[in-house]
């Protein structure tokens, strides 16, 4: 600090020396030749340079002329006025130089006394720890979605900047900055505590900033017309999330945003974005279902196969159950609609035609039923073999992905999880779509069965029935 003052005064001591002196070319009639405006590059203060010297050497012409041309009384009358001025330039030189060599004396007393004070008060220590907050804080509000609220007005530093030049900073710092660093501190503390609505600019999916109404809760969580933001420190502003959260949580911030005096649920992030990503990052059916790649697909296939053979079944038997029931309401009258008036129908055809062998009617009758079954218990067969084959089909999968697995194991000669995410995913959701329309097709062939067996069972009985009441008329007879 003493030397850049001594520096200082030691130009200003020159530079009143070479503006007093008469043979450097600064007198009254050059001054105001070679008065210029300050030099804005190395050029042009060359050029100052040269055209100042050329002045002077042309001033330096005329007085040695003017000299010359004077009388030699007259000349020696301008040499004693010349060497007298020079000493009083000389006594005025030496008198400024003992003043700066004063007062640098007497500012080296008063920074040493400054020194021992501050170490008596320990001002060091409490600057340095007012430093170290500095940085922890600006640390800490860098990543705060509340920058987005409270911007920086012009001509001065955001308050994150702020932070890092008083962190930063090698000076003692003045009252003004100490409170600045307090209101910051405890404007951010403040702000964390509030839920409230505000204006900012909020980054589209199309890259546009507009300005739009925001609500925050605290540090955690801010929403947009009903979506969720994330903050960009880098750009210090917010974003709209290039994929929300599941719909439950949309539910939640919907009634949240559109909330006015009443108590509402809230979607709160206590990490401060980090699940947030999580949920972001979280692939969806579909692209897991991608992620299987040809046996996914495969698998998915059979299912949809299944499901549409099922479904179509299970209207049917449902149809025949009801026709069944209402036919054995009116067994007098059959009817072709149903198994049970067809096979009542192939009993009765011929009215007029009297079994002599029981063995005969019996075969009818059988012939009959069997004609039905094959359509009530139709689709069962695909249905088990889809059962069966679903498991294998993801034991095939399951077996692609590991030797994926391996084989970026094998080409980055390390086991970093993240190379092998793709091989292991594939692995496990071939395994989890096998299974998948395994076990419910293994309930609905289950559900199918047992309908096709109780019409079944309906059809045999009232075939015995009919079979008996033949015998017994028949032995009557």
């Amino acid at each position: 600090m003493s030397t850049s003052k001594s520096r200082i005064f030691a130009v200003l001591a020159a530079s009143a020396l070479i503006g007093a002196l008469p043979l450097a070319g600064f007198g009254q009639q050059q001054a105001g030749n070679t008065a210029a405006a300050p030099a804005s590059s190395k050029e042009a203060l060359l050029e100052r340079v040269r055209s100042i010297h050329q002045g002077e050497n042309e001033l330096y012409k005329q007085r040695a002329a003017k000299f010359n041309a004077a009388p030699k009384i007259q000349q020696e009358q301008m040499l004693r006025d010349a060497q007298q001025k020079l000493a009083q330039l000389s006594a005025a030189s030496t008198k400024m130089a003992d003043t700066y060599a004063a007062t640098e004396i007497k500012i080296n007393e008063l920074h040493h006394d400054l020194t021992e004070k501050a170490q008596d008060l320990g001002l060091a220590e409490l600057f340095g720890l007012a430093r170290q907050v500095a940085g922890d804080a600006a640390g800490i509000l860098h990543q705060s979605l509340i920058n987005s609220q409270f911007k920086a007005t012009e001509g001065k530093l955001d308050r994150v900047a702020f932070l890092r030049d008083f962190a930063d900073g090698r000076q003692t710092p003045t009252p003004e900055e100490l409170e600045q660093l307090w209101f910051e501190i405890h404007r951010e503390m403040t702000a964390q505590g509030e839920v409230l609505r505000y204006q900012a600019e909020v980054v589209q999916p199309d890259g546009m900033a507009e300005s739009v109404d925001v609500v925050r809760i605290g540090p955690f969580v801010a929403l947009s017309d009903e979506q969720f933001l994330s903050y960009m420190p880098d750009l210090g502003s917010l974003t709209v999330l290039p994929r929300q959260l599941p719909d439950e949580f949309m539910d939640i911030a919907e009634d949240f945003y559109d909330a006015s005096e009443e108590y509402v649920p809230a979607v709160i992030d206590y990490t401060r974005g980090v699940l947030q990503a999580l949920y972001i990052e979280r692939p969806t059916w579909i692209e897991r279902i991608h992620l299987g790649q040809e046996i996914g697909y495969i698998i998915i296939l059979v299912g949809l196969a299944g499901a549409f053979l099922f479904v179509y079944q299970l209207l049917h038997l449902i149809q025949v159950r009801t026709a069944v029931k209402q036919q054995l309401d009116n067994l007098d009258e059959p009817r072709d609609d149903n198994p049970l008036g067809r096979v009542l129908l192939a009993f009765r055809g011929d009215p007029n035609r009297i079994e002599e062998d029981a063995d005969v009617a019996e075969l009818r009758i059988s012939e009959a039923v069997l004609r039905e079954v094959p359509t009530l218990e139709r689709f069962q067969h695909f249905l088990r073999v889809a059962v069966a084959a679903g498991p294998l089909l993801g034991l095939i999968g399951t077996v692609v992905g590991m030797i994926f697995t391996f084989q970026s194991i094998t080409e980055s000669g390390s086991g970093d999880p993240r190379l092998m995410a793709t091989g292991i995913g594939q692995a496990m959701i071939a395994t989890v779509l096998g299974l998948g329309i395994a076990i419910p097709l293994l309930f609905a062939n289950a559900l199918l069965s047992g309908l096709s067996r109780s019409v079944v069972q309906i059809l045999d009985e009232q075939s015995a029935g009919m079979l008996a009441e033949s015998i017994e008329k028949r032995r009557n007879a």
